[in-house]
């Protein structure tokens, strides 16, 4: 159980609740917190927890593949997330970048121009 946690223990902590709900039954609750104490809204959405109730016996089986499935989906979620991230601040990098350079420009062509528009200027 706890190998097929260890890939997210770098990213979250995992508060690991067990109580008993009937004669036979165990309910078993997985709970993600982000190691940041200012967690962002799209972290918080990957901390989703885990909650299974079964026999002792069914938990020994099925447990652990649901662990695996669990940490395989928070580790994909994460690295879409963080590969998203990139993308979103390498194209704002490139906007500005763009910007500044289309400003730049205006600045140096527009110093020996004349002031008063063309008659192509005025009509767009």
């Amino acid at each position: 159980m706890f190998q097929e946690l260890m890939p997210l223990l770098g990213q979250q902590v995992f508060l690991l609740s067990l109580s008993r709900v009937s004669d036979e039954q165990i309910s078993v609750n997985i709970i993600p917190k982000s190691l940041k104490s200012d967690q962002q809204d799209d972290e918080a959405a990957l901390a989703t927890l885990l909650s299974v109730t079964g026999t002792p016996e069914e938990l020994d089986e099925q447990l652990p593949r649901q662990l695996v499935e669990f940490v395989e989906t928070h580790l994909g979620l994460w690295s879409t997330l963080k590969s998203a991230k990139e993308r979103i601040e390498a194209a704002a990098k490139a906007a500005r970048e763009a910007a500044m350079k289309s400003t730049n420009s205006k600045s140096h062509n527009g110093s020996s121009r004349n002031t008063t528009p063309s008659a192509s200027q005025v009509q767009t």
